[in-house]
């Protein structure tokens, strides 16, 4: 096993977050996001991303149960999990850094079912960096279902 792992590091909240790289397709500003009726309180909207549709997700929402206050540095990060291309809005993409895998250690929470997705805290230069599983995060979502059929008609009627 490899002895580091390669993450894009984000913040939301004050806190850092990352994503294994392995996830990320690319990080971008935030532009062109179609807002969309009816889809859950914590989807911006949907864009188009290599002329792909995707579902844009305000991880902020899905975290703290409150919108993103859009600036500058706010960054749309692209992901691609096994079901479904999504971009996550964070308040700020940082860096893309390695983490060496004694660094990692579970997280005591891991057992509660709503925060699954956190895959261990990286204690890091003194500073704590929770590591999220996208696969975990995308699943986890309520009513992603719903996103994965609304994007799957709107991509055959493109």
């Amino acid at each position: 096993m490899a002895e580091n792992r390669k993450v894009v590091v984000f913040r939301i909240q004050g806190e850092e977050y990352a994503i294994p790289i392995e996830f990320v397709i690319s990080i971008e500003k935030i532009a062109g996001i179609t807002p969309i009726p009816h889809l859950p309180h914590y989807v911006n909207g949907i864009a188009k991303v290599r002329d792909e549709l995707i579902p844009v997700i305000d991880l902020k929402q899905v975290l703290y149960y409150q919108g993103t206050n859009l600036e500058e540095v706010s960054r749309k990060i692209v992901l691609q999990t096994e079901e479904l291309s999504v971009g996550i809005i964070v308040d700020e993409a940082k860096e893309i850094i390695d983490i060496p895998n004694e660094a990692v250690k579970p997280l005591g929470l891991a057992a509660y079912q709503k925060t699954s997705y956190f895959s261990g805290v990286a204690n890091l230069n003194s500073k704590l960096i929770t590591l999220i599983d996208p696969s975990v995060l995308v699943e986890s979502l309520e009513g992603i279902k719903d996103i994965k059929e609304y994007m799957n008609s709107q991509t055959q009627l493109q």
